[in-house]
């Protein structure tokens, strides 16, 4: 992983960025009456994450530095990708910068920062295994419609047809389908992105599959 680089806070300050793109506008106040526990005495983060919470994203920055390798060699643990690691550690930095005046000092920085990781892999684990398993449930149902060879041409065939049939359904209905299926999203997620109930998005859902099974079953028959 590289070295991190310094962001811009949107006020000329410099602030933490692993990628030296985004830019954060900061995020806490600039100033914090909450005072060190005496069990943060013996953290060697302690006065970094005092300025920190008081506002200086430099000494934010200096966090990232002394944390980095740590919290990347976790999330590759976690994950097994370069990408989906780099994703995270930088998710974990983003939440862990976003969260920092919520420190309470009852562990080290070090051991929250883990924890603040932990669970963003956790939730990445379990929104991969739910498009897994929407993915093979949906390869299931369609299975009995296609009739088709093994050969590439018909293996191109078919994608096509599952792109048309995709293309079909109505905007609002391909929106649920493709967010629960193939983003792995659950439906409380979904309806948050659509800006609807999860009720309404468990229907669209619902309709959704009930077409193309329909449409593929057709499609299946036609070969």
């Amino acid at each position: 992983m590289t070295a991190a680089t310094v962001w811009s806070d949107g006020n000329g300050h410099p602030g933490p960025e692993s990628t030296g793109v985004k830019e954060f506008q900061r995020i806490f106040p600039a100033s914090s009456s909450y005072q060190l526990k005496e069990s943060r005495a013996g953290d060697p983060d302690g006065a970094l994450v005092l300025q920190s919470q008081r506002g200086d994203s430099a000494a934010f920055a200096e966090l990232i530095q002394k944390h980095q390798r740590m919290i990347h060699s976790l999330t590759y643990r976690m994950t097994g990708s370069l990408a989906d690691a780099e994703d995270l550690a930088q998710e974990t930095f983003i939440n862990a910068y976003r969260q920092i005046a919520s420190y309470r000092g009852a562990s080290k920085f070090s051991t929250w920062l883990y924890r603040i990781a932990i669970n963003a892999c956790l939730t990445w684990r379990q929104r991969e295994t739910r498009r897994m398993e929407a993915t093979t449930d949906f390869a299931k149902t369609c299975a009995a419609a296609q009739a088709m060879g093994n050969s590439a041409d018909d293996a191109s065939e078919w994608s096509g047809v599952m792109q048309e049939a995709l293309l079909k359904l109505p905007g609002k209905q391909r929106a649920a389908i493709m967010l629960t299926l193939y983003d792995g999203l659950n439906h409380a997620e979904a309806a948050e992105v659509l800006n609807c109930s999860e009720t309404t998005v468990s229907w669209r859902v619902f309709a959704a599959r009930r077409k193309l099974k329909r449409w593929l079953t057709a499609a299946g028959a036609g070969k």
